[in-house]
């Protein structure tokens, strides 16, 4: 190892996760005309695997695939106190009701294009070149980190399991750190 990469791995002295969250508040918002939350396995996939990792959710609501009431939705929704982030699921295909990204992404203070492109790279190897289909995105809105999944349980199963709870208190911490840094 020379010096270089030796400055790079101790990341100039910082605790790269000092600011992580322990515990979260997350909302989950299911986007969809013809299912009601007692019928909602991707909703219910998102709740399982949030509260399995000790986490809240701070409230679960559904909305139809309708550009404003989804912008409207994740607008309120990240200016709640109780919401360190937010998972949708629903609405990221390429049908004409498939509005949920062009809703949610004038939100973002932020975008995060890795997530999608995680998002579809793990997503390969369970549905091959169909990924090209998935607009899952993610963003920073009002400091809360934002991602948009889509509508399928196998779907949500993996942005949740396999990035989402990884990567969200660390998300959160930072996205708010400025706020933090302003109370003290």
């Amino acid at each position: 190892m020379d010096a270089h990469d030796e400055h790079h791995e101790h990341d100039h002295g910082h605790d790269h996760h000092a600011h992580d969250l322990d515990e979260l508040g997350v909302a989950i918002l299911t986007v969809s005309s013809s299912r009601r939350l007692e019928d909602d396995p991707a909703g219910d996939a998102i709740a399982a695997a949030i509260e399995g990792a000790g986490n809240e959710i701070s409230v679960r609501e559904l909305v139809g695939d309708d550009h404003d009431g989804i912008q409207n939705a994740v607008d309120r929704l990240v200016g709640r106190d109780d919401t360190d982030g937010v998972v949708t699921t629903g609405g990221t295909g390429v049908t004409p009701d498939d509005v949920t990204v062009e809703a949610v992404e004038p939100l973002f203070d932020k975008r995060l294009p890795g997530f999608g492109e995680l998002f579809r790279t793990l997503s390969y190897e369970e549905i091959g070149t169909k990924v090209v289909g998935t607009r899952a995105t993610a963003g920073i809105a009002d400091g809360v980190a934002v991602f948009c999944l889509p509508g399928s349980e196998n779907a949500v199963r993996l942005g949740i399991e396999e990035i989402i709870l990884e990567e969200l208190p660390h998300l959160a911490g930072l996205a708010r750190r400025d706020e933090d840094e302003d109370e003290e």
